[in-house]
């Protein structure tokens, strides 16, 4: 028997035997991820520091890659919501230009990862660690979103990175609160958890978007109080306009942005990984790891060449594929290729979407990323190791920031486990 190419992309496999009624339920699940995705690629690029529209490029460029060669059925990549105190932190401290070679240089680790055949590494990370590093996160990302939720305005220059510096600045501009936005944005957070308890064809986050818009736009109060995408950002229409003649590739610059490419590429590697774990429990089918890794490398390339930000596998959106019908990498492309009309014309409407609205989707973001039951049973299980591991790995991501996290992670775990081989 002919021995199969470890990095054969899926989808080769799930073309075999391919008709047209697996065609229809691929073409209405990827009009559905790409309907959820679309206010969430906007949130998230909001939350990374970038333009909205950024968050788009991303969900077409690095979508139609990883589903095009990635090594899952029903993978859909895309902006996450790991990914956006990273890229905030990169662009403040480094620029967009910095960003773009952080992440090339990821891609082409990722590149090489899968290469080496390192895709099953992802096992032997523990599970305290994931759930630490990702309920940090999830921590973040509230804490950042709390200034557009309650329309607080910063003072001038004042444009804080670090977690604890947000806080800081949040409690500083507490005079500054808005009702109306609060109003707003209370109205969208009820909208996103009430609504798929009553009806659960529509995505809530759309609803949600298209109900503050509605407030802003009718009522005058509203209109005067509460900042909308467009009055913060520009948004273009079109495909995206790339200009890399400013950027620089000295040696300095590709040194400087190393640090924040291992990051990048340590965190795709992993998240990409679990969601494809999850989601072969969901369709009861193997993910081939390795070509899941070149797939994600590649992805984020033609991510930041077309005009996005780092990009990895969302489980969120993969359950909506396979909940919805999706059952091979088609369901991703027609995905992308949604969110690409939508570029191409209708764009502009994203700048009527309040602040607080994006807020509150973030919230509710945070909220389902935090694996909090997780968090919370291993806190249950009495393992003191695991415990002292998560509650680590968590205190590091929030405050300093995610490489730190896994590495301080994994030299407990490995200091534990020698300990308990020594005692044995």
């Amino acid at each position: 028997m002919k021995k199969e190419f470890y990095l054969k992309p899926k989808l080769f496999t799930a073309l075999k035997g391919y008709n047209g009624a697996q065609f229809a339920k691929d073409l209405v699940a990827g009009l559905i991820v790409a309907i959820i995705a679309l206010p969430l690629s906007i949130a998230l690029a909001l939350a990374s520091g970038v333009e909205p529209a950024c968050g788009i490029y991303t969900a077409v460029a690095a979508g139609f890659v990883v589903s095009l060669l990635g090594g899952s059925r029903v993978q859909i990549a895309g902006p996450t919501a790991a990914f956006a105190t990273i890229v905030a932190g990169i662009v403040a401290t480094q620029g967009m230009d910095g960003l773009f070679l952080a992440t090339v240089l990821a891609g082409l680790l990722l590149v090489v990862m899968g290469l080496c055949k390192l895709g099953g590494l992802i096992r032997y990370v523990p599970k305290p660690i994931t759930v630490g590093f990702t309920g940090g996160i999830a921590i973040t990302i509230l804490l950042g979103q709390i200034k557009d939720f309650l329309g607080l305005t910063y003072a001038d220059g004042l444009r804080p990175v670090e977690t604890l510096e947000k806080m800081e600045a949040n409690f500083a501009s507490l005079s500054t609160f808005s009702l109306p936005a609060l109003i707003v944005g209370a109205i969208c957070l009820a909208i996103l958890i009430l609504y798929p308890k009553l009806e659960k064809r529509v995505p809530p986050s759309l609803i949600a978007v298209i109900v503050g818009a509605l407030m802003v736009a009718v009522l005058p109060t509203f209109q005067e109080n509460v900042y909308t995408i467009g009055d913060l950002y520009t948004i273009p229409a079109g495909l995206p306009k790339v200009d890399f003649s400013g950027i620089s590739f000295s040696f300095d610059k590709i040194a400087a942005a190393i640090p924040d490419a291992i990051t990048i590429a340590l965190l795709a590697g992993v998240e990409s990984l679990l969601s494809c774990v999850v989601a072969d429990k969901m369709v009861k089918d193997t993910h081939n790891p390795n070509a899941e890794l070149v797939a994600q490398g590649l992805g984020n390339i033609a991510s930041v060449f077309f005009g996005g930000i780092p990009a990895t596998g969302a489980i969120a959106r993969t359950a909506a594929n396979v909940k919805n019908g999706g059952s091979t990498p088609i369901a991703g492309m027609v995905h992308s290729t949604v969110l690409l009309l939508v570029l191409l014309f209708l764009m502009p409407y994203a700048a009527l979407i309040p602040m607080p609205a994006i807020a509150a989707i973030l919230f509710v973001v945070a909220y389902n990323m935090s694996e909090w039951r997780e968090f919370v049973g291993i806190c249950k299980s009495k393992d003191w190791k695991d415990i002292v591991i998560l509650f680590v790995t968590f205190a590091l991501t929030v405050i300093f920031d995610l490489v730190v996290a896994i590495v301080v992670g994994l030299i407990l775990a490995l200091l534990f486990r020698k300990i308990k081989k020594s005692q044995a």
